[in-house]
């Protein structure tokens, strides 16, 4: 048998190759995207509707995911939903008909991503996506319609078509604050009517945006930086487009949003260990994933020379610093942070 140190840097060069055939794989999903996009005319995407792109990577949240795309196709400001599905191995007959036959409504479009990149989520899609605005959304997140109506007027009354694109609109917040001891950035929980940046879970964002994160060179080394990771896509979306705006996000708090992801729900209802929160396509879980999203904000902030996030103060009409996910504790759906 091969001394275990040997074995050891065939692992790591195994891992080393699988990273080079994602980014690989990545660049040219990218290159035919944003060659695409760069014959889109803005002028005729509709601002009077929304586009909604879920995201998908685990085979168990499927049933789950069926029922979450229908609510959003039924939504009557929704166009069309599109299912980003990043999982490669998942055969066709389970993806699109599912265990019992019932597949996704007509209104959901299904598309099969090249990589597991993460950065896939925010390539500009023109043939999918008719509409100015873009609601990106995780697999186990849920808006009712007041709120997902809420947040895309509160996204139309930020927009300012002669200075480029407006805010991130949001539910989820999240903060950055410099770590003096360490000599580094550090990714925290909002702070009482502070936050610099809002989640995917659940994110309303300009279509321009997509182009802006996927197609410039500048920000080749820090795309390259989330597929290394396997996080911080989010992280990534909230520099560029507080870049963008000069602004920071917009948090917005309206009916309810169901989170079957939220690690406080009851097990029973998904929370446990082994349930849906726990099959996702990012790395995360525990104070690491904290850890490694504040050295992707300090590892963004270097390649780029600059730091571009910006503090928000609850300047939009209900907004406030809380989360607004919904979450089973007992038997009834509260507040994630209810006790």
């Amino acid at each position: 048998m091969p001394p275990r140190s040997y074995q050891l840097l065939i692992l790591l060069l195994l891992v080393e190759l699988a990273c080079v055939a994602v980014a690989a794989r990545s660049e040219g999903e990218e290159h035919a995207a944003c060659a695409a996009a760069n014959r889109t005319d803005a002028a005729r995407l509709r601002a009077d509707r929304l586009t909604v792109i879920l995201t998908g990577y685990s085979e168990r949240r499927l049933p789950l995911l069926r029922a979450i795309a229908g609510a959003y196709a039924e939504h009557p400001l929704v166009l069309a939903v599109v299912l980003l599905w990043c999982n490669p191995s998942t055969p066709d007959r389970l993806l699109l008909r599912g265990r019992g036959g019932i597949g996704f409504p007509p209104r959901v479009a299904v598309r099969r991503a090249a990589s597991a990149s993460l950065n896939s989520r925010f390539l500009p899609r023109p043939s999918d996506v008719r509409t100015a605005a873009v609601a990106m959304a995780d697999d186990d997140v849920l808006p009712d319609a007041a709120a997902l109506s809420f947040a895309f007027a509160t996204w139309q009354q930020h927009q300012r078509p002669a200075a480029g694109p407006g805010p991130l609109v949001g539910f989820f917040p999240r903060s950055h604050h410099l770590d003096l001891a360490r000599g580094r950035w550090a990714y925290t929980a909002a702070q009482p009517g502070r936050y610099s940046m809002v989640l995917t879970k659940l994110m309303l964002l300009g279509t321009d945006l997509l182009r802006t994160y996927s197609c410039s060179p500048e920000l080749a080394a820090a795309r390259a930086v989330v597929d290394r990771e396997r996080n911080c896509e989010d992280i990534l979306m909230n520099f560029v487009a507080a870049e963008a705006s000069g602004a920071g996000p917009v948090l917005v708090e309206a009916g309810g949003v169901r989170d079957w992801g939220d690690p406080r729900n009851d097990a029973a209802a998904g929370g446990g260990r082994g349930g849906v929160r726990d099959v996702g396509l990012s790395a995360t879980g525990g104070l690491g994933h904290w850890e490694k999203r504040g050295r992707c904000i300090t590892e963004f902030h270097r390649l780029l020379g600059r730091m571009p996030l910006r503090y928000s103060y609850g300047e939009a009409v209900e907004a406030t610093a809380g989360e607004q996910g919904l979450c089973s504790k007992g038997g009834r759906l509260v507040r994630c942070d209810h006790e």
